[in-house]
């Protein structure tokens, strides 16, 4: 029988790409947080595709199949760790809608409820210089609106294209630890909210 005390993490990245270096690095972050206690899942959003958000769609069809899994996903986990991708400054096109979605009230929900209370640990991988960095602006400024609780520290990948070995692993320690330890940050906050 599972402890109810265990945090239960969903990790995933905001990129549909198979080779995605920002799946590689969440992944990373999940073990992490594995090593702290957590229960992780992983999610990839190209399993869970949506059509963009709209209203119209919205009101006359309701929310779309791999929306609404996807937002029970997240319902379902205390936490959440996120690798995004950096496109033109912020965040990718498929995580902020797949992010509206499950912002989206159904029947009989309380306000936000896949996302209020809950802690997050942000991440980001590039092949630039900066790692990605200007895109955490956005996505940490977008997780507080919808009242998560994004943890202080963020890790970064620069030069993501030539940091990761054929196994998936980095090849810089102070790297991979930065990553473990956002894992470990959010399943020590995530446990004292469940």
């Amino acid at each position: 029988m599972p402890n109810p005390n265990t945090p239960r993490l969903i990790a995933f990245a905001g990129s549909t790409r198979r080779e995605s270096f920002n799946k590689k690095l969440v992944r990373i972050a999940a073990d992490g947080a594995r090593a702290a206690g957590a229960e992780v899942t992983l999610l990839d959003l190209a399993e869970y595709p949506m059509p963009l958000y709209d209203g119209d769609l919205e009101a006359s069809q309701g929310m779309p199949p791999h929306a609404k899994r996807f937002k029970e996903a997240l319902k379902a986990h205390h936490g959440f760790l996120i690798s995004s991708p950096e496109y033109n400054s912020s965040i990718s096109a498929v995580l902020k809608n797949a992010l509206d979605w499950a912002s989206r009230p159904e029947p009989g929900d309380t306000p936000l409820v896949a996302f209020a209370g809950k802690v997050a640990g942000i991440m980001a991988a590039s092949t630039g210089a900066l790692g990605g960095l200007r895109g955490l602006v956005t996505l940490r400024m977008m997780l507080g609106n919808i009242q998560v609780l994004v943890v202080p520290d963020q890790a970064t990948l620069p030069n993501a294209h030539e940091a990761f070995k054929a196994d998936g692993t980095l090849t810089d320690d102070k790297k991979k630890s930065a990553a473990e330890a956002i894992g470990r940050r959010v399943a020590a906050l995530a446990t004292r909210s469940t």
